[in-house]
């Protein structure tokens, strides 16, 4: 699976820790910045991120930032974007059962690296539920 990940430098140290780790559990990982700590903007980041799961370049996409909010606002400004913010491994595992989200959104400020892993993998092992919930997210994309 291919992952479009990103950050602004108030996600960055997350960031590269999640990107590793993804690294070493076999996905491909397009890393879409920043690249450092220097004081940048979220949306030039997180919204390549998102452009990327919404062509199919990548199938699903992480974004983040010192919150997780600003970076899920710019991501589900995108077209085919289902983005959540997870701030645990349920929220994670909700969304994609329920939502079908492409994208999620985690904050540095509330989820420590531990916690970051155990979210990714529910993203990305969770599968879609269908049923009720298509009717929903078919609703959304209307």
């Amino acid at each position: 699976m291919k992952i479009s990940l990103a950050s602004d430098h108030g996600g960055y140290r997350l960031k590269t820790q999640v990107y590793d780790y993804l690294r070493e559990s076999g996905y491909d990982v397009t890393d879409m910045g920043t690249y450092d700590t220097d004081s940048c903007d979220y949306p030039d980041f997180a919204r390549p991120a998102a452009e990327a799961v919404a062509s199919g370049k990548c199938e699903r996409g992480v974004v983040i930032c010192t919150t997780g909010i600003g970076v899920s606002i710019v991501a589900n400004k995108v077209k085919g974007v289902r983005c959540a913010l997870c701030l645990n491994p349920d929220m994670a595992h909700m969304t994609r059962a329920h939502n079908n989200a492409n994208m999620i959104a985690m904050g540095q400020k509330y989820v420590d690296f531990d916690t970051a892993k155990r979210i990714v993998d529910e993203f990305l092992t969770t599968e879609f539920e269908g049923g009720r919930h298509a009717v929903r997210v078919d609703k959304i994309e209307g």
